[in-house]
């Protein structure tokens, strides 16, 4: 008898995952083969023979404020984790974008441009390369002596320099002796099961994709200089004198906010050891890249808060900024904040790691365990960029999305999280307000609306605000309208599932659509077909009401499968609020019945998608004799 049940739980399993899958999603060829070679699973787990590959940094960094040079010595120890035999070596530096020569999205002045890299001695094995890498883009190419044979690993030493542009970008110089050091070293570039290895050029755009490594590294900075980096750091007793390292030191284990050093301890040169130059060592284990900051005169600000209640670990909360950036005063609270709510509410994963700081420079831009932001003159606002980056943690450092060409896959999570905590700090109607004027209206009423494209879209192949609605506007609406959809509990149920089988990987949107088809038990390929491979847009209206009064039809003219709210208004001045989720345009995509249960007499029907503005709402209200 119990074996009869067993075989029968095993057929409704089956039969249940098959029903899952029956309606296919459109796959490229290199993704169909990354699942028929198991690499990746239908079920959305990494599949049998998921792999990739690793690198440990040991970097020595110095920067000169005089020159604005930066030298480093690094040794990496990579290995290949692959079936396959490796005869070279894609070598990615982000900072060759300000060479004259490389391609970009945009222009730039005099200022923004430079040298690049500059590598003064190549070894691979203790073998010299002649490569100095002048003839490099942003990502380089070495021919191997010897190739690299699957499951080994290889030993890399390079030294290189680079100066950094006078106009900052994602990084560079902030003012005279302020800088924001960024994408400065060399690194392997990443050799995935589905592309190879990845050889897109950085055009400042699009944004990046990197292996998680492990980092031990040093900044060396003059006297005075405080220096912020990703990862912990190793030495505050050698680089602080004893009061201002004993500051930092309580800082880690109390919710006070503390003012490590403010603007005349810094003026005085009583802040760092004074030795010439002091070497600031740090480590990072398990991420995806490394970044600092240094200046003379920022102010320093610092507290910690508790980010996973169950072990009570605590992440340290640090601000960087100059004596005019006001927005910066109320930093350390707003991402204590910030690092409370997203741990606990979405995506609600603990975060995940040691430290946050926020940077004052002009990027509006994530790194991981840092932010360097612009001053804005708007707390509200400032706030609210600070947020975005901080949300990004997740998408892509602790899910390692492959931002160049599937942008959505984090930019419109870190929007989603940007407008769900909006909600907790400053109520649905300011959230839902901001978010439909700096998210979706220029979407939805933009005049070039050819510029819309799937979003399933490579992010190379789109531009100006086709590539803006697809990573961002667009994206995060599909994801609430699923929230929507599947209800908070078990949306979150998909979500982690999504996440703990991901972080520290790289999935890619395939991965997302068939963890949330698993962890939801549904058949979710319907929505995810009408939401990243078509053309759709938001725009539905009232197709008119039955003889009767009794079923009102609605038209989804633009396609997207949204929710909505029906308003109806009654004779006697009173109204009703009947909601729709997406699930409604399932089995009918274009046309939707809403069955009224009320007999009094309707005055007015009125359609409101909220958030998912429409693109002709003057269709979306019937008025009634």
């Amino acid at each position: 008898m119990k074996k009869k049940i067993l075989q029968f739980a095993v057929l409704a399993f089956v039969l249940f995952t098959q029903n899952i899958f029956a309606q296919e999603l459109y796959m490229p060829r290199n993704i169909k083969e990354a699942y028929a070679n198991e690499t990746r699973s239908k079920d959305g787990k990494p599949g049998k023979n998921y792999w990739q590959n690793h690198g440990k940094y040991n970097m020595e960094i110095a920067v000169d404020p005089k020159t604005r040079l930066v030298t480093g010595t690094e040794t990496i120890i990579y290995e290949n984790n692959s079936n396959d035999t490796l005869k070279s070596l894609a070598i990615r530096f982000v900072n060759n974008l300000h060479k004259p020569s490389s391609p970009r999205g945009s222009e730039v002045n005099d200022d923004f441009l430079s040298d690049g890299l500059t590598i003064t001695s190549f070894k691979i094995e203790n073998e010299v390369y002649k490569e100095d890498a002048r003839k490099w883009g942003t990502v380089g190419t070495v021919k191997l002596k010897k190739a690299i044979l699957p499951h080994s690993k290889t030993i890399l030493n390079i030294q290189w320099n680079y100066p950094l542009s006078k106009e900052s970008g994602r990084e560079g110089q902030i003012d005279e002796t302020t800088f924001f050091v960024a994408y400065s070293y060399p690194r392997v570039s990443v050799y995935d099961d589905y592309n190879g290895w990845d050889k897109l050029p950085h055009t400042d755009r699009q944004e990046f994709y990197n292996d998680f490594n492990d980092y031990v590294f040093s900044v060396k900075a003059p006297k005075d200089y405080v220096v912020y980096a990703t990862g912990d750091l190793l030495n505050p007793d050698e680089v602080l004198q004893p009061d201002f390292a004993s500051r930092l030191k309580k800082s880690y284990a109390t919710d006070e906010i503390l003012h490590i050093a403010n603007e005349q301890e810094m003026k005085s040169g009583i802040v760092t050891k004074q030795y010439d130059w002091n070497v600031w060592k740090f480590e990072a284990k398990n991420i995806s890249d490394v970044c600092f900051g240094l200046s003379d005169h920022y102010l320093w600000d610092a507290s910690s808060v508790i980010v996973d209640k169950k072990t009570n670990r605590r992440a340290s909360v640090q601000a960087a900024y100059d004596i005019k950036g006001t927005d910066f005063v109320n930093s350390v609270k707003n991402n204590q904040y910030a690092l409370d709510w997203f741990s606990n509410n979405w995506p609600g994963v603990p975060y995940p790691f040691s430290k946050m700081t926020a940077f004052q420079g002009f990027a509006d831009m994530e790194y991981p365990m840092m932010c360097n932001d612009s001053e804005m003159g708007d707390p509200v606002f400032a706030q609210l960029v600070q947020d975005h980056e901080v949300a990004h943690t997740y998408f892509p450092f602790y899910m390692g999305i492959n931002e160049t060409r599937y942008a959505f896959m984090d930019e419109g999570w870190a929007t989603t999280f940007e407008y769900l905590i909006g909600i907790a700090e400053h109520g649905k109607e300011a959230a839902d307000k901001f978010y439909k004027d700096f998210r979706v209206k220029k979407y939805i009423t933009d005049r070039s609306t050819e510029q819309d494209q799937p979003i399933i879209t490579m992010s190379t192949q789109v531009s100006g605000a086709g590539y803006g609605n697809n990573s961002y506007g667009k994206a995060s609406l599909s994801y609430l309208a699923l929230k929507d959809m599947l209800g908070d509990d078990l949306f979150k149920k998909a979500l982690h599932y999504y996440m703990d089988t991901w972080n520290g990987k790289h999935p890619i949107p395939w991965d997302y659509f068939n963890s949330f088809n698993t962890a939801a038990g549904r058949n979710l390929n319907w929505f995810f077909n009408n939401w990243f491979f078509t053309n759709n847009y938001l725009d539905i209206a009232v197709k008119g009401i039955s003889a009767d009064k009794k079923v009102i039809t609605v038209e989804n003219i633009g396609g997207f499968a949204i929710p909505f709210d029906v308003i109806i208004t009654y004779a006697d001045k009173t109204k009703a609020t009947i909601h729709q989720t997406p699930a409604i345009w399932e089995k009918s995509p274009k046309t939707a019945k809403i069955i009224l249960k009320s007999t009094k007499k309707i005055e007015q029907i009125e359609l409101d998608g909220g958030i998912f503005m429409d693109a002709t709402p003057e269709n979306n209200i019937l008025h009634l004799k």
